[in-house]
């Protein structure tokens, strides 16, 4: 016997793919390069197994910290031959999941920023065989070197985006005290 009211509708819950991106979003937020936040979300059966973001090395001064990457440079990006300082957030995802003793073989990861060229190697190294990712990075010889893997497939990539519905949910929750009773009548 269904005892649903008539005009019940259940709530927005965020698909799989929003609920990591999302956990992505908020590792971003942890970044301390002045560049641009990223963050990386490392899954294996619906559960996550590690995350990264991207910044200075372990031990290393963060720029955010600092207010500048190198003396007299706002940000990495800002020179053309200098080396970032960053280890991106892919790579410290991995790092974090090898330090820990997690096996990566068979995994999906998460990222805010489509992997560049170096990271996506260190990916299909690890055995991960999905990258969902939101923002597109890669262009010319990059991306055809990318849709070599892809075609190999030894490798998929799929672009996602949060909808409307489960941004909005997410900020109000974000905003405001999550866990308090409903007023139920």
């Amino acid at each position: 016997m269904d005892n649903t009211p008539d005009n019940y509708e259940p709530p927005h819950r965020p698909t799989w793919d929003e609920y990591f991106l999302m956990l992505a979003k908020l590792a971003a937020t942890r970044s301390t390069c002045l560049a641009f936040p990223v963050g990386a979300v490392i899954t294996k059966n619906r559960q996550v197994l590690a995350t990264g973001y991207n910044g200075s090395p372990s031990g290393s001064a963060h720029c955010t910290t600092q207010g500048f990457c190198y003396p007299g440079l706002s940000s990495c990006d800002a020179s053309k031959t200098l080396p970032s300082r960053a280890v991106h957030a892919e790579a410290n995802a991995i790092a974090q999941a090898a330090k820990h003793g997690i096996s990566t073989a068979g995994a999906s990861i998460y990222v805010t920023l489509e992997p560049c060229i170096y990271c996506l190697k260190l990916i299909i190294s690890a055995g991960i065989r999905e990258v969902f990712y939101e923002t597109t990075f890669n262009s010319g010889e990059k991306a055809a070197l990318r849709d070599t893997f892809i075609s190999e497939g030894i490798v998929e990539f799929n672009q996602i985006q949060l909808s409307e519905d489960t941004a909005k949910k997410a900020a109000l929750l974000l905003l405001n005290p999550t866990s308090v009773p409903k007023n139920v009548v």
